[in-house]
């Protein structure tokens, strides 16, 4: 098969041969003429002999469609956690408990994960572009409802609608990445959108601030308004519809054989088969379009209960449990009990300073950040050891450290509090914690996108609803635990011990990932999906 892209005026088109064998083992033996990636692998998923597939675009649009989507992330996650300096200050001002107050946090936390019940589906249905941009549209309408709340109520009812509108920022971002990036730069990618996700705690340390200057808690709305609308109107320009029907224009899936390279001879003598007219690429008024690419088999409610079934997948519970257990305690459990035990004794800092913990957040995130592409690497080196086949679990190695860290966090940070020790410890352990779940956050979901590619957005409607669940429950009831029952029993003993047998699954993973892997493949639940995988050549 011979291409015209020259006759076009196209640059070069790539070519691959990968394939998958089972769910999470790839081919990377590169034939010749492939294109190749880390130490000469061939290219995965196959690229589709057209300029417009998202896989054959320039690296500047990619790379601004992922920090837009990062981005994203960042401040929708920021308006969750950002105003938790505010709990106190909520419960004077309605006249309500702080554990009430702490309510306004741990239920828009939980709409922000159901929302992917519907939005998910929606891009799945009706295109990735008009849904994100309808999102941003609903985040910040919710925004500037929450600057203007004079009650509990209404307050809690604008917060659910920025969250429920954002939801979408947790599942687009992974998602894109799956659309637009190869499988040896997909650690990186969502490494760095993970860094996006991980700072949003830092919108704290601002937020307490802004008291600081005199200002009311609502400037923080109007601040996370003013960027989401930025947002938008940089989303409407740069980010062009990803979903992509690439059965038409798919790339050979396996290697070259003796019967190919014969008819490869042939269409070069001009008989046995006709060219591939490559089309033109759209130009950038067409990429504005507000349609999306609907697609006419996606069923919408079966996609929302079939999503239900990933809970019954190993890989997909590991990044539930991994990500609801560190939100609940990074986030949630942090951010509630640090602004009320440092201005109490012996600490008795001011309450402008409260939001002062999310240092630990920039220290610990920062200091993993250098470490984003390492399990690519590592990936890339045990493929080339395995003679060009890649296992999705080649990645996890660069989790072993982190393994033991967070958890070693989170039993510091609780003895701190219980038995008042110097302050500097609540921001060491907090960083230990942080680095350690960057790793946890960026190369369980890398690994899990890996071991069942085909079926990536259903997965991760599973993935948010679980942990977003998870992180409810550990962050809804923990100050009354913690007074009830003392730091040291609760976050040192629980929560550390919650953490630590979920890390240790790692091990588990590393040793049966892929038996895990090929047993699933063979079980009712690949039968039922069996009908809705978008093989790697058609979407």
């Amino acid at each position: 098969m011979t291409l015209k892209a020259a006759a076009h005026g196209k640059g070069h088109l790539l070519h691959s041969h990968a394939h998958e064998e089972i769910p999470g083992t790839v081919d990377l033996r590169a034939a010749e003429g492939d294109d190749t990636g880390y130490g000469g692998q061939a290219l995965f998923p196959v690229p589709a002999e057209d300029p417009n597939d998202p896989l054959q675009w320039p690296e500047f649009k990619k790379t601004m469609i992922l920090i837009i989507c990062s981005f994203y992330s960042f401040i929708a996650n920021a308006s969750i956690i950002g105003p938790s300096p505010y709990i106190d200050l909520w419960a004077e001002e309605f006249g309500i408990s702080p554990a009430q107050s702490s309510e306004l946090i741990s239920y828009p936390n939980l709409a922000f994960g159901f929302g992917s019940l519907i939005f998910v589906p929606m891009y799945l249905k009706y295109g990735r572009r008009p849904v994100m941009l309808f999102s941003l549209v609903t985040f910040a309408a919710g925004l500037i409802g929450a600057s203007q709340c004079t009650t509990f109520e209404g307050l809690m009812a604008a917060r659910v609608l920025h969250c429920f509108g954002s939801c979408v920022c947790e599942a687009l971002p992974v998602q894109l990445v799956n659309d637009i990036f190869f499988l040896h730069e997909r650690g990186k990618r969502i490494g760095y959108y993970t860094v996006c996700l991980c700072l949003g705690t830092f919108a704290a340390l601002p937020a307490g601030y802004m008291l600081a200057g005199g200002y009311g808690w609502r400037l923080f709305f109007y601040v996370e308004f003013a960027f989401a609308m930025a947002l938008l109107i940089l989303a409407f320009f740069f980010v062009e519809e990803t979903s992509y029907d690439r059965k038409a224009f798919a790339a050979a899936s396996t290697p070259p054989n003796e019967p190919e390279k014969l008819g490869a001879h042939e269409v070069e003598k001009g008989v046995g088969q006709t060219d591939l007219v490559v089309p033109d690429r759209k130009n950038f008024v067409q990429t504005l379009s507000l349609r999306g690419r609907v697609d006419p088999d996606v069923p919408f409610f079966t996609t929302m209960v079939r999503s239900f079934t990933y809970f019954l997948v190993p890989q997909s519970v590991w990044v539930i449990t991994t990500f609801g257990i560190n939100i609940g305690l990074s986030a949630l459990a942090f951010s509630y009990t640090f602004p009320i035990l440092i201005v109490s004794p012996p600490y008795n800092w001011p309450v402008t300073n409260s939001g002062l913990f999310a240092l630990a957040a920039v220290v610990g995130y920062g200091l993993a950040i250098p470490f984003t592409s390492s399990s690519d690497r590592l990936a890339a080196f045990f493929t080339r050891r395995n003679n060009g086949i890649r296992e999705a679990e080649m990645r996890l190695g660069v989790m072993l450290p982190p393994m033991l860290i967070g958890p070693a966090g989170i039993v510091l940070y609780g003895l701190t509090a219980e038995r008042g020790l110097h302050w500097i410890c609540f921001f060491v352990g907090g960083a230990m914690n942080y680095w350690a779940a960057y790793f946890f956050f960026s190369f369980t979901l890398a690994y899990a996108v890996d071991s069942y590619y085909a079926n990536t957005s259903e997965m991760l409607i599973a993935m948010n609803i679980g942990k977003q669940a998870i992180s409810f429950g550990f962050g809804l009831k923990v100050l009354t635990w913690v007074m009830e029952s003392g730091y040291a029993v609760v976050m040192s003993g629980i929560f550390g011990s919650v953490l630590l047998v979920n890390n240790l699954a790692l091990i588990v993973f590393m040793i049966w990932g892929k038996r895990i892997r090929r047993f699933m493949s063979e079980t009712w639940l690949a039968r039922l999906h069996s009908r809705s995988i978008r093989e790697v050549t058609t979407h």
